[in-house]
C-alpha cells in the first residue's frame, strides 16, 4: 500500500509527529511505501533544526530526518504555515530578508499543492493531529 502522511499538531506539545513517526516506521518495515510525508500548522516546527529537547526525549527532527534519509522519503513543510512561524530555508530566508535560517534538507518547504498531488497519488492519507 501507497501511505501519503499528513501532521497538524505541534512537534512539542502533542504526540502527533511521534505517532506519526511511529507509524510511518513500522509500515516501511511492514514492506508498504510513503510517498510523502506533510507537516502543517503547528507541526511545521519539527522541521526546526534550532530545536534542543532535554536528553529524556526523543529528538523528533531528527528521527524523521533519520527516516527520511534511510528510505528516500518526501518531508514536505506547508510553506505558508511555516513562514507565519519563523521556520524559513536559506532560499526563503534570503528572500525576506532574513538573516539566518533554520531548516534544511531532507525538510522541504513547498505549498498545499504537494498535499494535494500526495492525496491523488497515494492509497491513503492518514492524518495525526488536531
Amino acid at each position: 500500500m501507497l501511505f501519503s502522511i499528513l501532521i497538524y499538531g505541534s512537534a512539542h506539545n502533542s504526540q502527533s509527529a511521534h505517532t506519526a513517526y511511529r507509524f510511518a516506521d513500522s509500515a516501511l518495515k511492514a514492506g508498504h511505501k510513503i510517498h510523502r510525508i506533510f507537516f502543517y500548522g503547528e507541526s511545521v516546527h519539527t522541521a526546526s533544526e534550532l530545536s534542543a529537547p532535554p536528553r529524556d526525549e526523543q529528538n523528533i527532527h531528527q528521527l524523521w530526518k533519520e527516516l527520511a534519509q534511510a528510505h528516500e522519503l518526501d518531508l514536505v513543510v506547508c510553506i505558508a504555515a511555516a513562514l507565519k512561524r519563523g521556520v524559513m530555508d536559506k532560499a526563503e530566508a534570503k528572500r525576506h530578508e532574513k538573516g539566518s535560517f533554520n531548516s534544511q534538507a531532507p525538510y522541504e518547504l513547498s505549498g498545499l499543492g504537494q498535499l494535494s498531488e500526495a492525496a491523488i497519488i497515494s492509497d491513503r492519507l492518514i492524518t495525526f493531529g488536531a
